[in-house]
């Protein structure tokens, strides 16, 4: 399914109404470059889950854990990891296969650990469309290739 959105907003909100279908063990990665919405996109979906705390990319820490919603929410930004064996280190299998949802910042870098069923999100500029468009290219039938 691919999606048009002309504000941080409706981002948010397509997230987020994408999270009220999301059940335990569910990975969404996100591909996109800097500055395309990919931390709207995971705000709108903690949203979605019924977090209300504030939810920011874990850039230096890699993995942030939110447990007061409907479902654990594992938020992870993979984008300062040098060795996908960091990944062992912090327990993303726990996460992955636990009781909760994963979304995953700039899953392509650690392509060989996604598992094939995750939701591949992908979020893109347009600019001659204007400076706040944004497609988003939502792929729930596996990642294919990264």
């Amino acid at each position: 399914m691919t999606y048009e959105t002309n504000s941080a907003g409706e981002t948010f909100e397509l997230a987020k109404k994408l999270a009220e279908s999301a059940g335990p063990g569910d990975i969404y990665t996100l591909i996109g470059d800097l500055g395309v919405g990919k931390t709207v996109f995971t705000q709108g979906f903690a949203a979605g889950l019924g977090i209300k705390e504030p939810v920011n990319s874990p850039t230096f820490t890699i993995l942030q854990i939110y447990e007061q919603g409907r479902l654990p929410f594992y938020h992870f930004d993979v984008y300062r990891i040098g060795d996908v064996e960091e990944m062992d280190e912090i327990g993303y299998e726990d996460c992955f296969f636990g009781n909760g949802v994963s979304m995953v910042e700039w899953a392509d870098l650690i392509a060989e650990i996604i598992p094939e069923n995750a939701v591949r999100i992908t979020i893109s500029k347009d600019f001659h469309k204007g400076m706040d468009f944004r497609k988003i290219e939502i792929d729930k039938n596996g990642l294919g290739q990264l």
